[in-house]
Order: structure tokens, then C-alpha cells, then sequence
């Protein structure tokens, strides 16, 4: 049986749980050369991973946050739900449509940048009407 593979899966193992046992299982050179191609893979992917990450640990994704944003805003009676566009995108909300008041604009803003996850919101095309 070839150690070779189980090599690479207790290094990237170890590299996904961010245990420094890989000293050891990198004894000699060759393996450390066979090796170092699976630990930056290992490493990017984990980076992948906890860029989608908030800051409890859970994944929000963008559909989410949209729903919950649109779902506040339905459930605010001083708020026009039904005519506020909610996007996302990489966690920054984006507004868009009409609202009754400066005062609302402001309030659909400042409920947005409570939902969990959001890192952004703008709302340049959310116009006011007059």
C-alpha cells in the first residue's frame, strides 16, 4: 500500500485544522516537495472558505441577506416594502426605488445595516419622492 496518498491527506488535514503536526509527517525532503503543492492548496481553499464567512462562523449568503432585508421592510408598516428593490452582492445591500420621505430612506438604510451579514449598504438609486 502507498503511503504517498495518506501523506497528502493527513497534510491537508493538518493544514485544514491549522495543526502544526505536518513537521513530522514532512521528515525528508521528497515528501516536503510532493507535499507543498496540496498545503497551498489546502491553505487557498480554507481562504476561500472564510471569506464567506460572518463574524459567528455561519455562511450568509447574498439571497439571505436579501430576503431578510425585503422581509423587514415588509413587516415595518412605516416603511413602503412593496416599493423598495433589494439586491446583494458580496454582502453590500443595494436599494433602489421610490420612497414617501427622507425620513423612510433613512429608515430602510438603518434597517438594512442590521441584518447579520451585511457589509454594506447603498442606496443612491433609492429616490425620494416629491
Amino acid at each position: 500500500m502507498k503511503k504517498h496518498p495518506q501523506t497528502c491527506i493527513a497534510i491537508a488535514l493538518a493544514a485544514a485544522l491549522g495543526l502544526s503536526m505536518a513537521n513530522g509527517v514532512l521528515a525528508d525532503a521528497s515528501r516536503h516537495d510532493r507535499a507543498q503543492p496540496v498545503l497551498v492548496a489546502a491553505n487557498e481553499t480554507m481562504d476561500q472558505l472564510s471569506s464567506g464567512v460572518d463574524k459567528t462562523g455561519e455562511v450568509v449568503s447574498d439571497s439571505w441577506i436579501t430576503s431578510k432585508v425585503k422581509s423587514t421592510f415588509l413587516a415595518d408598516t412605516s416603511l413602503g416594502g412593496m416599493d423598495i428593490k433589494v439586491e446583494t452582492t458580496q454582502g453590500v445591500v443595494s436599494l433602489s426605488g421610490t420612497v414617501g420621505s427622507k425620513a423612510e430612506k433613512e429608515l430602510a438604510i438603518q434597517k438594512a445595516k442590521t441584518i447579520k451579514g451585511v457589509t454594506g449598504v447603498s442606496a443612491d438609486a433609492l429616490k425620494v419622492a416629491e
